[in-house]
C-alpha cells in the first residue's frame, strides 16, 4: 500500500491538480483545450486507432501461432518460441531502430524496391513503420499467454463438433475462440495498453508522428507547457485505464459464461 500511495497515487493525483492549471497558450483550463483542440484530438484518436490496430492484428497473429505451438510437438519448438520472445529484451529505442533498417531510406525493403523497380520504398518513418514497430514489440507480450490458453482446451469437444459434421471455421468460431476469449481480451487489452503509452520507438522513427505520446513529450520540453503535457498525461492514463478494466469486466463475463 506504502508503495501504491509512493509511486502511483501520489504522482498521478499531482498529475491530475497540474492539469487544472492555465494554459500557455490560451490561458484556459488545460483540460479545456486538451479536449477542444483539434491537434489534440486529432493526436487522440490516431493513437486509439493506431493502438486498436496493433492490438487486433497481434492477438490474431498470437492466437493462431499459440494454437498450432499447442497441438504440436516438433523438433525445435523451445527455440521457436524463445525466438518469438526474445524482442521482450529490446527497448522501444531498439525496436525503432529495427524498423529504420527494415523501411528506412537505406533498408533492406528499400535496397531491393530499388533492385527491382529503380526506385526506393520506405515507410518506417510513418504511420506505417510505427504500427509494424508496435507489432514486433507486441506479439511476443502475448503469444505465450495464448499457448498456454490453447493447451488448456478440451479437444473432445473439437471432436464432438466435428464428428458432427462442422466445418473447420465453425470448429474455430464455435469452440476454439469461445475457449479463449478470455485470454484473447486480455491479450489485446495489454497490448492496446502499451501501444497507448509507447514511446521510444515512436521517438525513434520521428518526432513529427502525431502521436499522444510524442504531443506530451513536445508540449513538456519544447513549450514547457506543463499544465497542458499534464493534462495530456492523464487523458492517456485515463482511456487506458478503461479500456483494461472494460476488457476484465468481459473476460471475467466470459469466463463465468464457460463454466
Amino acid at each position: 500500500m506504502i508503495f501504491f500511495c509512493t509511486f502511483w497515487l501520489l504522482p498521478f493525483s499531482y498529475l491530475i491538480v497540474l492539469g487544472m492549471m492555465p494554459d500557455q497558450g490560451t490561458g484556459v483550463n488545460a483540460y479545456w483545450t486538451v479536449l477542444t483542440h483539434p491537434q489534440y484530438l486529432n493526436s487522440l484518436g490516431v493513437t486509439l486507432i493506431l493502438s486498436l490496430a496493433v492490438s487486433l492484428v497481434a492477438v490474431a497473429i498470437a492466437a493462431i501461432s499459440g494454437c498450432f505451438l499447442a497441438r504440436n510437438r516438433f523438433v525445435g519448438r523451445s527455440f521457436l518460441l524463445a525466438v518469438l520472445t526474445f524482442p521482450l529484451a529490446f527497448p522501444g529505442v531498439v525496436v525503432g531502430f529495427l524498423v529504420v533498417m527494415l523501411a528506412g531510406r537505406q533498408g533492406l525493403f528499400a535496397q531491393v524496391s530499388l533492385w527491382l523497380f529503380g526506385e526506393r520504398w520506405m515507410f518506417a518513418y510513418s504511420l506505417g513503420g510505427l504500427f509494424v514497430g508496435y507489432l514486433y514489440f507486441s506479439i511476443p507480450r502475448v503469444i505465450m499467454t495464448l499457448v498456454a490458453a490453447c493447451e488448456k482446451l478440451d479437444v473432445s469437444l473439437e471432436e464432438a463438433a466435428r464428428s458432427l459434421g462442422a466445418s473447420t471455421w465453425r470448429i474455430v468460431w464455435d469452440v476454439i475462440v469461445p475457449g479463449i476469449r478470455p485470454a484473447l481480451l486480455s491479450c489485446a487489452a495489454i497490448c492496446f495498453a502499451t501501444s497507448m503509452g509507447a514511446f521510444g520507438t515512436a521517438f525513434t522513427l520521428g518526432t513529427r508522428l502525431n502521436v499522444l505520446p510524442l504531443s506530451i513529450y513536445g508540449e513538456f520540453t519544447n513549450y514547457a507547457n506543463f499544465a497542458t503535457a499534464a493534462a495530456l498525461s492523464v487523458l492517456l492514463g485515463a482511456v487506458t485505464w478503461l479500456a483494461l478494466a472494460l476488457a476484465r469486466r468481459f473476460s471475467a463475463n466470459s469466463l463465468g459464461a464457460s463454466v
